[in-house]
């Protein structure tokens, strides 16, 4: 059985550019340092052949990867910011109950999450625990989330709450 892999359009976008610059240049890069190192003789002591040969299976490792992930993949649309309910490409308002810290985020798919830029899974604790929750700014849903650093609470916002 398949798995679907869920993606925004722009996600596919970066994973097909992601996977055109594998095949095009780094493809080319490794085969030719490979011709090179064997053109250095012995490959049993050779570290340079050694080196450039696990590039390789990285770099044809990551190309299955990619081309699995476009094979599977389902389109998210990015939720309107008058959705009702947290949902996937829904943009949210995290606010630390404790601290009053705010965090925005988007909630994606695992392929294209990416915490450092406010893009989180919809598997991840975050992630599991606002998915369907209520976004108001008027009464805020209220989350558990469980971290290895103790249990955290986040009120739900819409993103351009104050």
């Amino acid at each position: 059985m398949t798995t679907e892999t869920l993606i925004t359009q722009e996600g596919l976008e970066k994973l097909k550019t992601e996977l055109e610059q594998l095949k095009s240049v780094d493809r080319i890069k490794i085969s030719q340092r490979i011709k090179e190192a064997i053109a250095l003789g012995d490959l049993s002591e050779n570290a340079e052949y050694d080196s450039a040969k696990d590039e390789q299976a990285r770099i044809e490792g990551h190309i299955a990867e990619l081309e699995g992930k476009i094979r599977t993949a389902k389109i998210i649309k990015e939720a309107d910011d008058s959705a009702a309910k947290v949902r996937l490409g829904s943009k949210v308002l995290l606010e630390d109950v404790e601290t009053g810290d705010r965090f925005d985020y988007t909630v994606v798919g695992t392929a294209e999450a990416d915490p450092f830029n406010n893009r989180i899974s919809n598997e991840s604790p975050v992630g599991k625990a606002i998915l369907g929750q209520p976004i108001s700014k008027t009464n805020p849903a209220i989350v558990t989330v469980k971290a290895p650093a103790g249990e955290l609470q986040y009120r739900i916002l819409p993103p351009d709450a104050e």
